[in-house]
């Protein structure tokens, strides 16, 4: 009995059944180690020396592998065709030689594009060893990429608060959706005219041509710059007669594109179907593990994780009989087509994206797919049929006309074309009976006929108006095409980076359009200014080429890591020195169209509206990035960061504060100001003025006197609880609207029940929170009204709860009470802190020792060490049901 290691359940399951009882499959489940996510797993002093750790999951499924391997005659490798599988299958082998179960067994590395028993079998006749430079290549990107976010990431977090991370390929990446931001902020939109003429033939039929030369010059596209010289030109168009020069016709071919890679897979699912990166290749996995099609699960499409171009010559064969079988032999070219990748730096070491069985068109298998696996098949069949098939046949007619109006001479041009052969374009139509097309199917607009040297009438003239339009921001597609061009990133990793990007809020999508936000703005400028080289485009492409020499065995994968180590670092230590005022002063000017813009009025925009004196600057603060008064504190001018820089503000009138009047009681000012939290209410001025910030829902032009003293007025006294004789209050906290009493919170259900409940609400929705609370947490603990987030030094969740003598901090087994009217909504992380520190008998406003069971957990994860090879990370599936990889930067 033979062992063999696959990385997904769902493989395991329809590989065992093609091999048969002497062979037993086990998942991987993707990765089985991966570096720590803290300093230290890679260490460049120790030449690069590399810890790999086994999370408990891993840990069994070794253990399943291990314990099979005792009885077994051999092992064989079967993880995925491509870099990421063979470094699984060199982590699988390292770990159970470290159990010392191989005991000189034989161990074989197979792979198959396809899972069908046919690619299968064939596969396991073909055995190899492990690929030890392709292993080399997946150890020095999987440094490289831990050594760039483990050790720039944390140079952000110092001199750019808010900032997530970085990356070495998802900050190239950003930079490139942030470039384009800056192409279309420094536009300028200039005015041009089209014009042309709606002509008549002799026998009647009308036809449009456009203007193409005037005065005896040709003109360019956007050539007629005013409405004066247009008007010029439409006057000669209408007095002019019309003659036919030139009628030609000429044969066009028009030839399929090649199969699909992961890129262009991917730009094809955006565009027709509407579909992310990440959902395309979430697809395309489930048709290439394998889909139950009447009773036999098989693999649809080849592996989706490819640059290659080119299909197998069996595959070929393939293709070219169902071809002729279902479009006719007129279809078939007279030789197979042959396809080269123009991508940068692309290694074409596997097949292209295609079905495995050309036979099983998308309409006979349709009730064995789910909607969106249907329709991304459909997607992969007719291009890679397509790829097959002969060229369209194409006759496109250019007419040249002359206009002559009193000896002024101009040009028109009319272009038609139509299909004589549909050819492959036949693959994406509805197919008759008999394959055959019409003959003579239009691309784009057919012409009448028209014929040399016979005059034409004149019907209308259209004079349009248009002005340039800036380059579009890039889609998710577009994205990926560029990527690919540039040789940045390969196809493993292109929807892992499009997701970082979004997981990090450094990009938003709007309609199917890539925004950076003003984080992701400012990580890419800081990076330009202070680590240029490290965002290059060139340099990035030329550090995936080397990888690529290392796996074609070219380049020592270490001379590689040291190379990038030496100059790196020596970036990183010159941060060291760098000051806050020369990051903004940095960040000012590169993003000056982001943080100054443009004012109506025309006056400065670095001038403070408010107080008139002060400059405006970037603001660094624990939340991110935001616009500031240099008068600060005598001006406490303020504005949020946005995308949209200050034009949101403007628009809401909140550049400057708007007054709303004056308070009855207090005799302060009323004004609604934006702040870098967005748009709230102040009461008076200074440092003492009492804010309250607008409610979700609440838009800024909607307030008025009315609505703000309603809202710098809470908390909202409500009567009396008749039972315990102490006020019910209403207001709202960073969760939402709610009910106080007694030291015990209730929540409402909107906004506006906080103005308007009365007190037999009021004292029902407090019985009916008193009633849940008793009966499910009695001699338990308190339910959380407030998570704090993790405590710096380990031990779980900083909470605040109500308790029988009021609200308190809760940190594993300590409890702090909150001092006598502290709002537990409001409390802090430092205020929370300070009060643990201080019952546990601890000085400094932090604990130094983390509880037991923090240290625990922390040596439950089991590190492994190795020196020979440095390993990759990968994620760990625990509750998945299908394996994936961890994509490197």
């Amino acid at each position: 009995m033979n062992v063999v290691v696959v990385e997904s359940p769902a493989k395991a399951k329809t590989i065992n059944k093609y091999l048969g009882p002497g062979y037993k499959v086990l998942a991987s489940f993707g990765h089985v180690r991966d570096l720590p996510a803290k300093d230290g797993s890679v260490l460049p002093d120790q030449d690069f020396e590399m810890l790999w750790e086994v999370d408990g999951a891993s840990q069994k499924r070794i253990k399943d592998i291990a314990d099979a391997m005792k009885s077994s005659d051999g092992l064989i490798l079967a993880t995925d065709p491509d870099r990421e599988g063979e470094a699984i299958s060199w982590h699988v082998l390292d770990l159970l030689n470290k159990k010392r179960v191989i005991n000189g067994k034989p161990v074989k590395r197979v792979v198959f594009n396809a899972i069908t028993k046919k690619a299968v079998l064939d596969a396991m006749a073909d055995p190899r060893d492990i690929d030890v430079p392709l292993v080399d290549a997946y150890l020095a990107r999987r440094a490289l990429d831990y050594l760039v976010g483990f050790n720039l990431s944390p140079v952000l977090w110092r001199k750019l608060p808010g900032a997530r991370s970085a990356g070495r390929v998802q900050s190239v990446a950003l930079r490139l959706v942030c470039d384009r931001e800056s192409e279309i902020e420094r536009f300028i939109s200039e005015e041009y005219w089209n014009l042309s003429a709606i002509l008549k033939t002799p026998r009647g039929d009308e036809f449009e041509a456009r203007l193409v030369s005037a005065d005896g010059k040709r003109l360019q596209p956007r050539a007629i710059g005013n409405g004066e010289e247009a008007g010029r030109l439409k006057a000669l168009l209408e007095g002019a007669s019309y003659v036919v020069d030139t009628v030609e016709a000429k044969p066009v071919k028009r030839n399929p594109s090649p199969p699909f890679t992961t890129s262009t897979l991917q730009q094809a699912a955006s565009s027709k179907l509407g579909f992310s990166a990440s959902r395309t290749m979430q697809v395309a996995q489930k048709l290439y593990e394998g889909v139950d099609i009447g009773g036999e699960t098989v693999g649809l499409i080849t592996y989706m994780r490819t640059d290659g171009v080119q299909m197998a010559p069996e595959a070929i064969d393939a293709a070219r009989h169902a071809i002729a079988n279902q479009f006719g032999e007129r279809y078939l070219p007279e030789k197979a087509r042959f396809y080269s990748t123009k991508a940068k730096n692309a290694q074409e070491a596997h097949e292209a994206i295609r079905p495995t069985d050309f036979d099983r068109v998308p309409d006979r298998i349709r009730k064995f797919l789910d909607d969106d696996q249907l329709k991304l098949y459909d997607l992969v069949w007719k291009r890679g049929i397509a790829s097959q098939m002969a060229s369209a046949e194409i006759e496109r007619t250019t007419v040249e006309i002359l206009a002559d109006n009193a000896g002024k001479k101009a040009g028109l041009r009319a272009v038609g074309s139509v299909i004589r052969f549909d050819g492959f374009i036949a693959a994406y139509t509805d197919q008759k009976e008999d394959g055959e097309q019409s003959d003579d199917s239009e691309e784009g607009g057919r012409l009448p006929e028209i014929n040399a040297r016979e005059n034409l009438a004149k019907q209308k003239i259209n004079s349009t108006q248009h002005f340039t339009e800036p380059p579009p921001r890039y889609s998710e597609a577009s994205l990926i095409k560029k990527m690919e061009e540039l040789g940045i990133g390969r196809p493993s990793t292109y929807a892992a980076t499009l997701a970082t990007l979004r997981d990090r809020d450094y990009v938003t999508i709007d309609k199917r359009k890539l925004l950076p936000q003003a984080k992701g703005r400012l990580v890419t400028a800081f990076l330009e200014s202070f680590f240029t080289k490290y965002v290059e485009y060139d340099f990035t492409a030329d550090l995936e080429e080397k990888l690529d020499r290392i796996s074609a065995g070219e380049l020592n994968w270490k001379d590689v890591l040291r190379d990038f180590w030496r100059d790196f670092f020596a970036q990183i230590e010159d941060t060291k020195e760098l000051r806050v005022t020369n990051v903004l002063d940095a960040l000012n000017e590169t993003l000056a169209p982001l943080v100054f813009p443009k004012r109506e009025d025309g006056s400065d925009p670095r001038i403070c509206q408010v107080c008139g004196t002060g400059n405006l600057s970037l603001k660094l603060g624990k939340y991110g990035a935001f616009v500031g008064c240099s008068n600060y504190p005598e001006c406490n001018y303020t504005r949020q960061l946005s995308s949209e820089g200050g034009a949101e503000a403007e628009a809401n009138g909140l550049n400057e504060p708007k007054a709303l009047g004056t308070d009855p009681v207090t005799g302060e000012e009323l004004t609604l100001r934006s702040g870098r939290f967005g748009p709230y209410i102040q009461r008076g001025d200074g440092k003492d003025a009492k804010r309250a910030s607008l409610p979700k829902g609440w838009k800024p032009e909607d307030i008025d006197y009315e609505k703000a003293m309603a809202l710098i007025s809470l908390p909202r006294d409500i009567g009396k609880h008749p039972e315990s004789g102490k006020m019910i209050s209403s207001g709202i906290g960073r969760y939402g609207p709610f009910l106080l009493h007694d030291g015990s919170y209730a929540n409402l259900e909107s906004v506006e029940d906080v103005f308007t409940v009365g007190l037999n609400r009021a004292v029902t929705v407090l019985a009916e929170k008193q009633s849940k609370a008793g009966g499910g947490a009695r001699g338990g603990t308190p339910a959380a009204l407030k998570d704090l987030g993790a405590h710096p030094d380990g031990g779980g969740s900083i909470t605040v709860r109500d308790g029988k003598y009021g609200p308190y901090v809760n940190w594993g087994k300590v409890n702090a009470t909150l001092p006598k009217g502290t709002d537990p909504q409001a409390i802090t992380v430092e205020e929370a802190l300070a009060l643990i520190a201080a019952k546990a008998g601890k000085s400094g406003g932090t604990t130094k020792k983390a509880p037991a069971k923090a240290k625990a957990a922390a040596a439950g994860a089991k590190a492994t060490k190795t020196t020979a090879k440095p390993k990759a990370a990968a994620k760990k599936p625990a509750a998945k049901t299908t394996a994936k990889k961890k994509s490197a930067e």
